[in-house]
C-alpha cells in the first residue's frame, strides 16, 4: 500500500496499518503477523524460543557461560550492537570458558533460517542432519530466536502433522 493510503487509513482510525514495500515473502521471513490461509501453516518463527541468551564479542566467556547456564541454556548467540547475529557459543565453548573473549572462541556465521520456514520440511532436514537447534533471524540478520528441533516436533505433533 502506498504511504498516502496508509496515512489515510490511520487518519480514519484504523489500527494496525502497515506500509510494507518489500513484499509478502519478506514480511513472512521477518516473522510478522499473518492472517488468512497463512495462519494455518506452522512456521519456524511461531515456535522459535526468544529467551535464548545473547552476548557481545568483547565479553568474557566465563561470565557468558555462567549467565547462559543460569537461564537453563547450553548455548549463547553472539550479537553486535544492532542485534545482528555474528556467531554462536555452543556447549563446548561454554565449557572451555576461562577468561577468553567470546570473539576468540565463537562459531562465526552460524547457519540461520528465516521465520517463514515451514516446520514440516525443516524438521525432516534437521533430523536427517542430526541438528538439535537452529538460529532464526529476519532478512537483515537480526535475531528472532532459536528453534529447537524437539519444540518443532512437539508443535507438529500437536497440530496433527507430526511424523516420526
Amino acid at each position: 500500500m502506498s504511504a498516502r493510503a496508509a496515512w489515510r487509513l490511520e487518519a480514519l482510525g484504523v489500527a494496525g496499518v502497515y506500509r510494507y514495500a518489500a513484499g509478502k515473502a519478506d514480511w513472512l521471513a521477518a516473522g510478522l503477523p499473518t492472517e488468512g490461509a497463512e495462519v494455518k501453516t506452522l512456521r519456524a518463527g511461531a515456535v522459535a524460543r526468544t529467551d535464548v541468551p545473547t552476548c557481545s564479542p568483547g565479553e568474557r566467556v566465563d561470565e557468558v557461560a555462567r549467565r547462559a547456564r543460569r537461564a537453563g541454556w547450553e548455548t549463547c548467540i553472539v550479537l553486535n550492537a544492532d542485534r545482528v547475529v555474528l556467531g554462536r557459543l555452543r556447549r563446548d565453548a561454554l565449557d572451555a570458558a576461562g577468561d577468553s573473549s567470546v570473539e576468540q572462541v565463537m562459531e562465526e556465521g552460524p547457519t540461520t533460517i528465516r521465520a517463514s520456514e515451514e516446520l514440516a520440511g525443516l524438521v525432516q532436514r534437521m533430523r536427517n542432519r542430526n541438528v538439535p537447534s537452529i538460529v532464526v533471524t529476519d532478512p537483515d540478520g537480526l535475531l528472532l530466536g532459536i528453534l529447537r528441533r524437539t519444540d518443532a516436533e512437539q508443535a507438529l505433533a500437536g497440530a496433527g502433522g507430526g511424523s516420526r
